[in-house]
C-alpha cells in the first residue's frame, strides 16, 4: 500500500505565500518616511505565529477537542478584561496592552468560539432541534458578539455572524428558523440607510420568508414588522445611537465625495492607488500613492491598495488566488475527512477566512462601508497573524491525524 503524506502542501504553501505578501507590502507601505520598527515587529510576529503553528500541528487533537471550553473561557475572559483595563483607540476600547506588548483580545475569541461551538455542536449528547441546547449554541455565539458590541467594535462583530450561521447550519440547525433570527438583524442595520431601502429590503426578506416555508404564518408578519419599527426607529435617532465617527463612514460610503479630505479621504486616495497600478504595477517601492502616504496607516486596513498599486492586477490577483486556492483546500478537508468536530471547526474558519477577505477588499474598493478589519496573514498585527496561523494549523493537524479522525477518501 502506498504511503500517505502526513502534510498538506496546499495548505502551507498558499499560507506562506501570503504572509510573504503582507511582509513585503507592510515594508514598502512603511519605508522612507513611515516606522521601519513596524516591519520588524511584524516579521518576529511572523516568526512566533510559525512557532505557534507548528505546536498546533503536533499537538493531539484530542486535547484541543477537550479543552476548547477553556480556551473560550479564556477568551472570554480576555473580552472582559479588555473592557475593563483596555486602551481606547479610536473610540474603541479593543486593545490590551501590557508594557511595549499590545494584542487584541477579539482576535483569540473568534478562534476559541469556533472551537467551543464546534465542540458542543459535535457534541453526541447535544439535540440541535432540543431548545435547551439551541439556546446553548446561541449563548456559546453571542457571549463573544454582545462583549465585542460593548467595545464598541462593530467591524469584528460582524465577522462573527458568517461563522455563526455557518457551523449553525452545518450542524443540521433550521434554516428557517435561522432566517427568523437573523432578518431581523438585517433590518435594523438597514435603518442607517434610506427609508425607500428599509422598506424594500423588510417586502423582500418578507418574502424569502414566506417561500422557505412554503405558506404565510402571521409569526412572518410579527418578527418582520417589529424588525421593521426597529429600523424605522433606528433610521429616526441614527445621529444619537451612532458616533459621529460611525454615521461619517456611512454617509461617505454612499458617496465618497461628500467628505473628500476628511472620512472619505482613504476611500477616495485607495481607488487611486489600486486603478493606477496597472497590470503590472509600478514596481515594489515605486507606488506613489504607498510612498507619499497618501493613505494613513496604508499597513492594516488599506493595505491592498499598496500591493494593487506595486505590483498591479498581476499581483492583486495572486493574492485573490493565494486565498482561493487556501480555502478551496479547507473545504476539501471538511469533505474528505468525516468527523464532525473536524467539520465544524472548519467550516467556521473558512466562513471566517473567506468574510475578512471580502469586507477588508470590499472596503478597499469602495464598494462596502470602512468598519476596520484586516486582511487575514497580510495587514499588519500580531493578534490576528496568531489567530489565523492557529487554525492553519488545526487544519493541518486534521490532515495529519484524518486517518484516525475519519478519512473517506472521497476525493483521492
Amino acid at each position: 500500500m502506498e504511503k500517505q503524506s502526513s502534510h498538506d502542501p496546499w495548505l502551507l504553501v498558499p499560507m506562506a505565500g501570503l504572509l510573504v505578501f503582507g511582509l513585503m507590502a507592510i515594508y514598502s507601505a512603511t519605508n522612507g518616511t513611515g516606522d521601519p520598527s513596524l516591519f520588524y515587529r511584524q516579521l518576529a510576529w511572523a516568526v512566533f505565529s510559525l512557532a505557534t503553528l507548528v505546536f498546533v500541528y503536533f499537538s493531539d487533537v484530542r486535547f484541543i477537542k477537550d479543552n476548547a471550553y477553556i480556551f473560550y473561557a479564556i477568551g472570554i475572559f480576555l473580552l472582559v478584561a479588555v473592557l475593563i483595563f483596555g486602551k481606547k483607540i479610536a473610540g474603541q476600547t479593543s486593545w490590551m496592552k501590557i508594557g511595549s506588548f499590545s494584542f487584541q483580545p477579539s482576535e483569540i475569541a473568534k478562534m476559541a468560539t469556533i472551537l467551543a461551538l464546534a465542540r458542543f455542536l459535535s457534541d453526541d449528547e447535544t439535540d440541535i432541534r432540543s431548545i435547551k441546547h439551541l439556546l446553548v449554541a446561541l449563548a456559546i455565539s453571542f457571549t463573544p458578539v454582545l462583549l465585542i458590541m460593548l467595545q464598541p467594535d462593530m467591524g469584528t462583530m460582524l465577522t462573527f455572524l458568517p461563522l455563526i450561521a455557518t457551523m449553525l447550519l452545518l450542524a443540521g440547525f433550521d434554516i428557517y428558523i435561522l432566517m427568523l433570527l437573523v432578518f431581523p438583524l438585517f433590518l435594523i442595520i438597514s435603518g442607517f440607510f434610506s427609508i425607500y431601502f428599509i422598506i424594500a429590503l423588510a417586502l423582500i426578506l418578507m418574502t424569502v420568508l414566506i417561500v422557505q416555508h412554503k405558506k404565510f404564518k402571521f409569526h412572518q408578519l410579527v418578527v418582520i414588522g417589529s424588525a421593521l419599527a426597529t429600523s424605522l426607529f433606528t433610521h429616526r435617532f441614527a445621529s444619537e445611537l451612532l458616533k459621529p465617527h460611525q454615521i461619517k463612514r456611512i454617509q461617505t460610503f454612499i458617496d465618497p465625495m461628500s467628505d473628500p479630505r476628511g472620512a472619505g479621504y482613504n476611500v477616495l486616495q485607495a481607488k487611486i492607488a489600486i486603478s493606477s497600478g496597472g497590470f503590472f504595477g509600478k514596481g515594489f517601492l515605486e507606488g506613489t500613492q504607498t510612498q507619499l502616504r497618501f493613505i494613513p496607516a496604508q499597513w492594516t486596513d488599506f493595505i491592498f491598495c499598496v500591493i494593487a498599486e506595486e505590483l498591479g492586477f498581476l499581483g492583486a490577483s495572486l493574492l485573490i488566488a493565494l486565498y482561493l486556492t487556501l480555502i478551496l483546500r479547507i473545504i476539501w478537508a471538511i469533505y474528505s475527512i468525516n468527523n464532525k468536530f473536524v467539520e465544524l471547526t472548519l467550516s467556521g474558519y473558512v466562513s471566517l477566512l473567506f468574510i475578512h477577505v471580502f469586507i477588508n477588499i470590499g472596503m478597499t474598493l469602495g464598494i462596502i462601508p470602512v468598519i476596520g478589519v484586516p486582511l487575514p496573514f497580510v495587514s499588519y498585527g500580531g493578534s490576528s497573524l496568531i489567530g489565523n496561523m492557529i487554525m492553519v494549523g488545526l487544519a493541518m493537524n486534521f490532515y495529519r491525524n484524518r486517518r484516525s479522525l475519519g478519512y473517506s477518501g472521497r476525493l483521492e
